[in-house]
């Protein structure tokens, strides 16, 4: 049996839409940040970092693990379902790139965006913009990317459900910029069954 300990972070999210998609059998504990279950006992047990997402698998390779980081579990989940990667080689290698934009390029910078925004003790206009605009630069990659191609990857795969999360939570921003690729990929994302099972299991 799979379990995902989530909440209603980027990483959080992410890690359950791929679930969803996946057609496997799983089920979800939702960790109350702002309560700080995330630090609990039975938690760190779990994940020692005490971070989101966790899943455990009671049924994985050699018997029980335990495995965080969203694109880990990404990838993990992809691997079991045989399913979220494009069908060829080529269009693998691609959402294997996205994926690692998704994580490394544009989450970092919308999480930097956060926290100059509401987080930080004190708002400096400079940063908040200057952080404005390096989220705006990865989000103008992928647009020129969905410019070409329906997809990051061409086909739908984990690379857009990695994606996903960052730019619905930012969507004002890229209207603002306007990113009609990007929207446009958003909106159709957003109206897939398990992306909406996803976010809610996540909320």
């Amino acid at each position: 049996m799979l379990e995902l300990h989530t909440a209603g972070t980027h990483n959080g999210i992410r890690a359950n839409i791929a679930l969803a998609e996946s057609g496997l059998d799983y089920t979800v504990r939702k960790i109350d940040l702002s309560a700080g279950e995330q630090r609990q006992a039975d938690y760190l047990e779990i994940n020692p970092a005490g971070r989101i997402p966790a899943l455990v698998d009671t049924e994985g390779p050699g018997g029980r693990i335990e495995l965080s980081q969203s694109i880990a579990i990404m990838i993990y989940v992809a691997g079991k379902s045989g399913r979220l990667w494009p069908s060829g080689d080529a269009g693998k290698v691609a959402a294997l790139q996205w994926l690692m934009f998704a994580a490394t390029d544009a989450t970092p910078w919308a999480s930097v965006y956060f926290h100059s925004t509401q987080m930080m003790p004190a708002r400096v206009e400079a940063n908040i913009e200057y952080g404005k605009q390096r989220l705006l630069r990865w989000f103008g990659e992928a647009n020129a990317q969905l410019g070409k191609t329906a997809y990051l990857a061409g086909e739908i795969s984990l690379a857009d459900y990695a994606l996903f999360p960052v730019i619905d939570q930012r969507r004002a921003l890229a209207e603002e910029a306007g990113l009609r690729n990007l929207l446009r990929w958003r909106d159709e994302i957003g109206a897939r069954h398990g992306v909406q099972k996803g976010m809610r299991e996540s909320a």
